[in-house]
């Protein structure tokens, strides 16, 4: 794709990516490599992984359609190959997490897609992005499910810090931008309603009762796992792509690249 025009974000937010029984692609083949190369390369480009984690849903019989997006995620590397996931050399050992869940997104079956990014102080040391199996029935549920896998990732890098004998002096916070997420992390009393929750509420509730986290309501616009969930405009894309630590090499002398 040499002397290609460059794409200002990996997917467009204009056409919706679906499952489609026309134009399939003779040979799928050079699609499924492409995928799984791309995916190799978002663990250090995570401003690209909703694109290939959508793209790769449809490697079984992808499309022109399809290959047209996969092609401006290259083009859009292209405008970027100067852009890095860096860390910040001094950070604290604080951990925060941005959980975000976007809801019935999937064109296809109406599915969620729930995706979070863990920070340790000001580093982002995980994340993910996640197509769900069930059809949650409302914001609140999908919101609610997300925060629920961000809360046991959380317990599981406690856990290696502790072995590592590493400490964190506050308990972890989780930001959502769900207000009925974070009502019902914080109240006592279980809703009837939420019934078909009740694994996950009481998972959440019991560790936030005891103090092990807060779970924190955040603006839409401060929300920055969002890109990994759902295709953004470039000026919001741009702004989570900074957030998340992926920034252009010559930005700031600070910091360390990891490549």
């Amino acid at each position: 794709m040499g002397g290609a025009k460059s794409a200002s974000t990996p997917l467009a937010t204009t056409n919706s990516l679906m499952m489609d029984e026309s134009a399939h692609l003779r040979d799928p083949k050079e699609y499924q490599v492409l995928v799984g190369s791309l995916q190799y390369l978002s663990l250090t480009r995570p401003d690209i992984a909703f694109a290939i984690h959508r793209l790769s849903q449809f490697s079984r019989r992808p499309t022109t359609k399809h290959w047209i997006a996969l092609k401006r995620v290259i083009r859009y590397l292209i405008g970027t190959i100067d852009h890095d996931l860096f860390m910040h050399k001094n950070s604290s050992l604080d951990l925060h997490a941005f959980s975000y869940a976007n809801w019935a997104g999937n064109k296809d079956d109406r599915t969620s897609t729930s995706a979070y990014v863990i920070f340790l102080g000001k580093n982002p040391i995980s994340r993910s992005a996640k197509k769900k199996h069930s059809v949650a029935r409302s914001s609140t549920e999908a919101e609610y499910h997300s925060v629920a896998t961000t809360v046991a990732e959380l317990c599981l890098l406690r856990n290696l810090f502790k072995e590592l004998s590493l400490s964190s002096l506050q308990p972890p916070v989780i930001f959502c931008n769900n207000l009925g997420s974070t009502y019902l992390a914080a109240n006592p009393v279980f809703h009837s309603k939420m019934k078909h929750l009740e694994v996950d509420y009481h998972f959440v509730r019991s560790l936030v009762h005891q103090g092990f986290l807060h779970v924190v309501h955040v603006s839409t616009k401060d929300q920055l796992a969002d890109a990994l969930a759902k295709p953004l405009a470039r000026p919001d894309f741009e702004r989570s792509r900074s957030n998340i630590g992926v920034l252009a090499l010559s930005n700031d002398r600070n910091l360390e690249g990891v490549s």
